[in-house]
């Protein structure tokens, strides 16, 4: 009799899956045959679905642009027929399509089209490829992005005369990583009319030395003074910069990106643009504040593919914490400051409750403990003020955009007001290194506190703000398990019981970006129904020693059934 039972327990566990799987499938009769072939199926590698209730399987077949079935392969092979295109992973692993959920579609294509300081190791160096640049580009301004001075041996931020030594004839302005600051030579500064009195207008610093004259640092709206003196760029120019920037993104395995401050001419040829092929990944837009009339008018948008959708606006409460433009409680560690606050409740409210009865989703910047507070006030109240009854989306599901440095008290506030979290693990492993300084050990407490947050039951929407950093999923997700920079770095007490595990850091760049994006029932996970996005790296995710996380690549990216990027063999 023990035997009799041996035995058919162990027939459960081998059919159990078998049956599990077919059960997923909605194209199949009852002997389990398929009532159709595949357009594509896809194994050979661990495949990890996001999904808790059946997380790894052996196979994914497509058809007509979704997924009809996920389960063992034995089973997957009999969609195969003479035209099903068949992938083999080869050892690679697949997972949901990864989802930017914070980035900046055409500040990642300018990064490449323009004098990229990302990763520059010191002032000098600066200097040297601004020389570099200059010698061989005859633009009447010169534009670049990417300089940060934290791990400078000159340890001090740039200054105008420090271009002067390079280039003083032409415009030279050069945005810090974070886009919150620039350095401007005296030839922009002249050109500006900025002078000694100048008075910084409302949300920005005209930064001065002991004689009071500009250094030529400008922090947040102050980089508008020379802004104006950068050409506006031609719908030709945007169109290569939304182009480049999705080709580098596919390459990253990046399926989708939600894409802030965007501007209707933007949207439109972005539109344009995935519907005719040339851009291939998912975008889901937060328009700029003055196009939320627009976006009102013509509702929520989509190109004809359905790849590009627009339902939401972006806004902004406060500045960046490396420029010290964070709005904070209590004034900064190393500077008698406490940041910068962007925008007026008076001007903001009424944006809030039209967002609220149009069903348009608000997207707000929040880095420091003040903005963060301010942003759950402002929602808060215009909940009070609009109730359900009135809203057209009763859970209006809006976000607070980075989310970085949290007042303990506040961070149970997310979860009773049904405010998302979309934070950018990159930021912490980078930020380690100063804000420390900035803030001081008590506040590091609500500091990029992953876990606290999920605790409290709330889904972070994950990003990585690119180009403010590279945009690479592998590091994002490395530095959302490990919280460690890419040299295995900490530093004393940098919360690492705040760190993610790897399922949720999956999730954190899958199912939670869909979810925020309203797409959950669509995409952010394999199952049937959903449509077909994938994404495949050359390491796996859930097994592989820390370190070896960001050492990996793409080899495969899929969006609608259609390969976006495949690595060469």
């Amino acid at each position: 009799m023990k035997l009799i039972t041996r035995w058919l327990a162990l027939l459960a566990m081998v059919t159990a899956p078998w049956v599990a799987a077919v059960a997923q499938s909605q194209d199949t009769v009852p002997d389990g045959a398929p009532l159709r072939t595949a357009d594509m199926v896809i194994w050979g590698g661990a495949i990890y679905t996001a999904e808790d209730s059946n997380s790894t399987v052996e196979a994914v077949v497509v058809s007509d642009r979704r997924i009809i079935f996920v389960g063992p392969r034995a089973v997957a092979a009999s969609y195969v027929s003479a035209t099903t295109q068949i992938i083999d992973l080869a050892g690679a692993t697949l997972y949901p399509g990864f989802v930017d959920a914070h980035a900046h579609l055409s500040g990642i294509g300018a990064r490449e089209l323009t004098l990229n300081l990302e990763g520059i190791a010191s002032l000098r160096a600066v200097q040297m490829a601004l020389s570099a640049y200059a010698n061989t580009n005859q633009q009447a301004v010169i534009v670049g992005r990417g300089w940060i001075e934290t791990h400078w041996p000159e340890g001090r931020f740039p200054s105008r005369w420090d271009l002067d030594d390079i280039e003083s004839e032409r415009p030279v302005i050069l945005f810090r990583a974070d886009g919150h600051a620039a350095v401007a030579n005296s030839a922009a500064i002249n050109a500006a009319g900025i002078t000694d009195t100048t008075t910084a207008p409302f949300g920005g610093e005209i930064q001065k030395n002991a004689l009071g004259e500009p250094t030529g640092i400008l922090i947040d709206a102050a980089m508008n003074l020379v802004g104006q003196l950068i050409p506006t760029p031609t719908r030709e120019d945007t169109s290569e910069h939304l182009t480049v920037g999705g080709r580098v993104y596919s390459e990253y395995g990046w399926t989708g990106l939600h894409n802030m401050s965007v501007s209707w001419t933007e949207v439109e040829l972005m539109e344009a643009l995935s519907d005719d092929g040339d851009l291939a990944i998912r975008v889901y837009n937060s328009v700029n504040p003055d196009e939320l009339e627009k976006l009102v008018q013509s509702g929520h948008r989509f190109s004809a593919n359905g790849r590009i959708a627009t339902r939401a606006i972006k806004l902004y409460m406060d500045g960046a914490l490396g420029s010290r433009g964070a709005a904070l409680l209590a004034p900064y560690a190393d500077a008698n400051s406490t940041g910068l606050v962007l925008s007026k409740l008076e001007d903001v409210m009424p944006m809030l409750n039209t967002a609220l009865r149009q069903g348009i989703q608000v997207n707000m910047h929040a880095i420091g403990d003040r903005a963060n507070r301010e942003l759950l006030n402002w929602f808060e109240a215009s909940f009070n003020a609009v109730p359900p009854v009135e809203r057209a989306v009763a859970t209006p599901r809006w976000r607070d955009e980075h989310t970085q440095i949290v007042h303990p008290d506040d961070i149970p506030r997310y979860s009773l007001l049904g405010v998302i979290p979309s934070m950018q693990p990159s930021h912490a492993i980078g930020d380690m290194h100063f804000a420390p300084d900035r803030l001081g050990d008590e506040r590091l407490d609500g500091a990029y506190a992953w876990s606290s947050f999920l605790e409290t039951g709330v889904i972070i929407a994950g990003g990585s703000d690119a180009p403010v950093e590279r945009g690479d999923p592998l590091i994002e997700f490395y530095a959302a398990t490990a919280r460690r920079d890419l040299n295995g770095f900490q530093g004393p007490n940098w919360r690492p019981q705040e760190a993610l595990t790897r399922s949720e850091a999956l999730k954190m760049f899958t199912l939670w970006p869909a979810f925020a994006s309203f797409a959950e029932d669509q995409v952010g996970s394999i199952a049937v129904g959903k449509r077909a996005d994938f994404t495949a790296f050359d390491v796996d995710l859930m097994t592989a020693i820390e370190a070896d996380i960001p050492k990996g690549k793409a080899v495969l990216t899929v969006v609608d059934g259609e390969i976006i990027f495949q690595a060469q063999q």
